[in-house]
């Protein structure tokens, strides 16, 4: 029995790809391991939203040949997509494949047989058009449920449309379908993730159902105590949706939503489909209806053209703005992006100050949030994440809370009183008594 292990770099979207792809090796006879136990076999899917993501690649598929000199060593993912000649001339790399044969790459390798050249697998990104459906089970409390792949859009930093194709998702019922699997293997929480996950509802290239159709049948779904809503461009967070989410049981107060810039100017430049006057009637709209919801937010500074003034701009934005927590990113040049190609390159010494100074803003805003919870009682549910023996778990409206650890606790909703804040950020739970039957 060959011994198989995964590494994974990049998104929750990655994740849920990779944990699927590991379930058709154990169906197939291989045995799942840990990245150090000495596999024959190591699979490492990549993300390339960002040049570190690169790097990190070769750091991973170097530390692979330590850990077992002769294993077969295949690469997938976006970065595989993108640029496969690059990461073929890697040491020690036995495979590479592109968008459209990674799910098949246990038929393609036939037997992960090393050989002296590097094969590459990889395909135009035209011809990635068919959804593969992926969930992670088994490997933590929370399921990624993958509703939808791919993306149409075309802002100017990004490169995701060329390393997975254009925008598809599967049917409402297959949806249906994973998520009874998924409740019935014992998970309480799914996660939807996709690349634009609020375009669900395109096969074929054509329309066919909409994201908030989803959202209302997965309500119905038995046995499944959350949901939450990975990440939705605010172009897509329609008032229906906030609205259903705020009296659904299952759908929790939490949203992640992508900004990028808090300058129309810059918004204008990046091709996003919004400006900000759209952004914040989503953020109004949303604590209107749930006043405790807790919002994320991405965001990007330095982008070529950003000024001292611009940023000032985004940075004040955020501020007023009623958010919980922010998301932050360095620009970084993407080959084939039109952002490259802009005036007003911003110094990557100033890229770095723009990033500590929104951290430090992120760090203030989840610090209002959490005060703002203390003494309310919120669902929890408890993980498998124990560390100095404290037990810790996320609320609905995504608070981070520690807990003294028992281990009838774990994969339970409980209704908790949020009690005080710790030096680590997490909100605290004094005694066990204080733990609510829910």
């Amino acid at each position: 029995m060959k011994k198989v292990a995964f590494y994974t770099l990049g998104c929750k979207l990655n994740f849920s790809e990779t944990s699927s792809i590991s379930r058709m090796f154990e169906e197939r006879g291989y045995l799942k391991v840990e990245f150090s136990d000495q596999p024959d076999i190591f699979i490492i899917n990549t993300c390339s939203v960002t040049e570190n993501a690169d790097k990190k690649c070769r750091k991973v598929v170097k530390e692979a040949r330590k850990i077992s000199p002769d294993a077969y060593v295949a690469i997938i993912g976006c970065y595989a997509q993108l640029k496969p000649k690059e990461i073929s001339e890697i040491p020690g790399v036995d495979a590479v494949l592109g968008a459209a044969e990674k799910f098949q790459l246990i038929d393609l390798l036939d037997g992960f047989i090393r050989e002296k050249q590097t094969k590459i697998i990889a395909s135009d990104v035209e011809e990635a058009n068919i959804f593969h459906k992926s969930y992670s089970i088994n490997d933590r409390t929370r399921t990624f449920l993958k509703v939808q792949d791919g993306c149409d859009y075309s802002c100017t930093f990004c490169t995701i449309p060329m390393a997975r194709g254009g925008s598809r998702s599967d049917t409402i019922e297959n949806v249906i379908k994973n998520a009874n699997d998924i409740v019935a293997s014992g998970v309480k929480e799914i996660v939807l993730t996709g690349v634009n996950t609020g375009d669900f509802g395109i096969r074929d290239g054509k329309r066919q159902d909409r994201f908030i159709d989803l959202v209302k049948e997965l309500d119905k779904v038995d046995g499944l105590e959350r949901i939450r809503i990975s990440s939705i461009e605010p172009n897509l967070l329609t008032d229906e949706i906030i609205e259903f989410v705020a009296q659904s049981n299952k759908f929790v107060p939490h949203f992640h939503i992508p900004l990028q810039s808090g300058s129309d100017n810059l918004l204008k430049k990046m091709k996003r489909r919004y400006l900000t006057e759209l952004y914040t009637s989503r953020i109004t709209k949303i604590k209107e209806l749930m006043p405790d919801c807790c919002i994320g937010v991405d965001v990007i500074v330095g982008f070529p053209g950003e000024s001292d003034e611009e940023f000032q701009l985004t940075y004040k934005y955020l501020n007023e703005l009623d958010i919980s927590y922010l998301h932050v990113f360095s620009y970084s040049e993407r080959a084939n992006t039109s952002a490259t190609e802009m005036a007003g390159i911003v110094p990557m010494k100033k890229r770095n100050e723009r990033s500590k100074m929104l951290r430090n803003l992120s760090d203030k805003k989840r610090r209002f949030f959490y005060e703002s919870q203390l003494g309310k009682q919120r669902e929890v549910l408890f993980e498998e994440d124990i560390e100095n023996g404290q037990i810790h778990g996320y609320t609905d409206n995504y608070i981070r809370i520690s807990a003294k650890y028992d281990p009838i606790l774990i994969n339970e909703t409980k209704v908790i009183k949020l009690d005080h804040i710790l030096a680590d950020g997490t909100v605290h739970i004094s005694e066990p008594e204080e733990i609510l039957v829910h």
